[in-house]
């Protein structure tokens, strides 16, 4: 479904990514792992088009996306919940939802996607009349997520789903993105717990300093010398 080949990313004459190769086939759920500042944001924002390449090809379904504008991409099944949430403060949990199914394909499904949304998030339903600054960091990562899925796109990608939420929302929050997938849309997330990613992943990419160093099922990454050196050092 997705597939990034030999990506480099450059800010101005900094060059953060060196040829990075990924896939996502349909129906998975992937993990892009590594320690803070690794580049793993700088890899999804470029995916989704805020950012160009300064080399490599990144294809969706065999497609180049990597010259397209985000909102094509977005039109063609991919969408991107970003880092930290990023709601509309001031509007309310339906307008920011409503605004996730703006691209043509979606506008004419928002109704039926939106109780779908609603259906997959009852809280949202409750505070659709609340505006999203005064929801609860869970409820805004609902908020995010659902406002995602109002694009009805065939991938998600998610920016660290679990940053700053307590342990409890953060398990829920697990079961949701496991619900998306038995939904029929294919996911690809950022997380720096191992093993809560592994947890939910069917295969897992590890990056260091912007380099990839390592890819595999959750079982070989998880006994792997090399994860336990990057992560805990030594």
């Amino acid at each position: 479904m997705l597939k990034v080949s030999d990506l480099e990313v450059s800010y101005g004459d900094f060059q953060v990514i060196w040829g990075v190769s990924l896939e996502v086939r349909p129906g998975e759920v992937v993990s892009l792992m590594g320690p803070n500042g690794c580049g793993k944001s700088t890899i999804f924002n470029t995916i989704s088009g805020l950012l160009k390449p300064k080399a490599g090809t990144i294809e969706l379904d065999g497609r180049r996306i990597d010259r397209l504008p985000s909102h094509e991409i977005v039109r063609l099944g991919l969408a991107h919940v970003l880092e930290r949430r990023r709601v509309f403060p001031y509007l309310s949990v339906r307008q920011n939802l409503w605004l996730g199914g703006y691209n043509p394909q979606a506008r004419v499904h928002r109704e039926e996607t939106l109780e779908q949304v609603f259906g997959q998030f009852p809280r949202l339903r409750e505070r659709q009349d609340q505006l999203a600054h005064s929801l609860s960091g869970g409820e805004q990562q609902m908020l995010a997520l659902g406002r995602g899925l109002m694009s009805r796109p065939r991938l998600l990608m998610i920016d660290e789903p679990f940053l700053g939420l307590a342990p409890a929302v953060a398990k829920e929050m697990m079961g949701v993105i496991a619900g998306i997938n038995a939904a029929g849309v294919s996911v690809l997330f950022i997380e720096q717990n191992v093993q809560v990613a592994l947890s939910m992943s069917n295969r897992g990419y590890i990056l260091e300093s912007g380099r990839l160093v390592l890819t595999g099922e959750p079982d070989e990454l998880l006994n792997s010398s090399e994860v336990k050196r990057i992560f805990l050092g030594g």
